[in-house]
């Protein structure tokens, strides 16, 4: 039998695939999907093993696919073989566990047991006892991290020499354009592999969380990936705290993004919020003074709290109306309409209506609309009018209150 040069279990290779699988996403510069992979999958498995346990295995490139922004512009995403995605979940089960021991409470992203949830719950909870912050943003995080500062972070806490020999080779992988082209990578992580949100969280632990904590330990600060907020006491304070946080990441070869760095003021009072920048956007919510009701008096008062966001409710829409294009779909029943869309709704209204749910209901009037525009062509030797399509929209919630999952939340109108 031949010696392997790395200890590695082919149960964590069968878990790492358990993994990959259930995650399902596209193929990468090999053009083989999950299907393809499942094909010949003892085949598969037992190569990848093979190789990482012989020191042997070498990534392919990761295919480059620009990922438009909500904003404008694009994001380049990195997608990994399947074969490459598995032996990246292999790596990252083993080593997970313990850097989750080494991070701090108050980073959320890409971490098992936290949510996006958490973070805007435990913000939205802090903007109530402080009154200004800093609301940051990294500037193209993922692909400027250094190699050198992640694998230094990596040495200090991975001791098996495959994991680290595989993590630096994931590091230099190159990337194909879709123009054909191929980049060498000199610094950062994909976006879109499966070990790159690991790295870039150890990456920031020392970057920004130990720093905060060692430079500033009594402000309470939350951040999610390259998104972020840190509470401060004065204006002042925010100030000086946003120099030396743009300074310190400067040190780590990152870059505060100018246009999405503000620093806001979160009280209720007139005069302050007139003079200064009043709200704030975070993880597709958006924080200002809303009136809220006091559950023991029925009081109405000011209070500052999240809501879905402007700029998440205009990218929904937009999705909506040209990706949807319901009003050309004119083959398909209601019933087809609700077991294609519906788990597409049902993820906006539970992540978006988590805070402050009245706010979907110009959501759900929207996709009510879209519907009735459906209906229109549909339907053409009914009645035209919108009146008698908006009647008969109704008759259908009454029939079958649960078939959208926004009918579950909000009544037609």
């Amino acid at each position: 039998m031949n010696a392997k040069s790395f200890e590695i279990s082919k149960q964590l290779v069968w878990k790492a695939w358990l993994l990959v699988r259930s995650n399902h996403g596209a193929g990468g510069v090999d053009e083989q999907n999950i299907e393809d992979f499942e094909a010949d999958l003892k085949n598969n498995l037992y190569r990848i093993w093979n190789r990482m346990t012989s020191g042997c295995y070498f990534p392919p490139d990761v295919r480059g696919v620009e990922i438009p922004k909500h904003n404008g512009g694009t994001r380049l995403l990195g997608i990994p073989t399947i074969s490459d995605r598995v032996a990246q979940a292999a790596v990252k089960l083993h080593i997970e566990e313990r850097l989750e021991k080494v991070f701090l409470p108050d980073s959320y992203g890409y971490r098992p047991r936290r949510s996006a949830h958490d973070a805007v719950g435990i913000t939205r909870q802090r903007c109530w006892r402080w009154k200004w912050l800093i609301e940051f943003d990294i500037r193209a995080m993922f692909d400027r991290i250094p190699h050198d500062l992640v694998m230094k972070a990596v040495e200090k806490h991975i001791p098996e020499k495959w994991c680290r020999l595989y993590l630096s080779r994931w590091l230099q992988a190159g990337i194909q354009l879709p123009s054909g082209v191929r980049l060498e990578r000199k610094s950062g992580t994909p976006q879109g592999g499966v070990i790159s949100p690991l790295l870039a969280n150890l990456f920031m632990h020392y970057a920004f969380d130990v720093w905060m904590k060692r430079s500033f330990p009594d402000l309470p600060w939350c951040r999610y990936a390259d998104d972020g907020v840190i509470h401060c006491r004065s204006k002042t304070q925010a100030q000086h705290l946003q120099k030396v946080l743009a300074e310190r990441l400067v040190e780590c070869g990152l870059e505060l993004h100018s246009e999405k760095t503000h620093i806001v003021y979160t009280g209720t009072n007139i005069v302050m919020r007139q003079e200064n920048r009043n709200r704030f956007d975070f993880l597709g919510f958006e924080f200002q003074v809303r009136g809220s009701k006091c559950s023991a008096s029925g009081r109405i008062f000011n209070n500052f709290l999240p809501a879905v966001s402007n700029a998440a409710l205009k990218q929904i829409k937009y999705k909506i109306k040209w990706e949807w294009n319901l009003r050309r779909r004119s083959d398909l029943t209601l019933e087809q309409i609700a077991e294609i869309y519906n788990p597409v709704i049902r993820g906006w209204f539970n992540y978006y209506g988590k805070f402050y749910a009245s706010r979907m209901e110009r959501l759900a009037r929207y996709i009510n609309d879209q519907f009735i525009r459906w209906a229109r062509r549909r339907f053409r030797r009914k009645n035209r009018e919108r009146v008698s399509l908006h009647d008969w929209l109704c008759s259908e919630f009454s029939r079958r209150p649960r078939l959208f999952a926004h009918w579950v939340c909000f009544k037609i109108y």
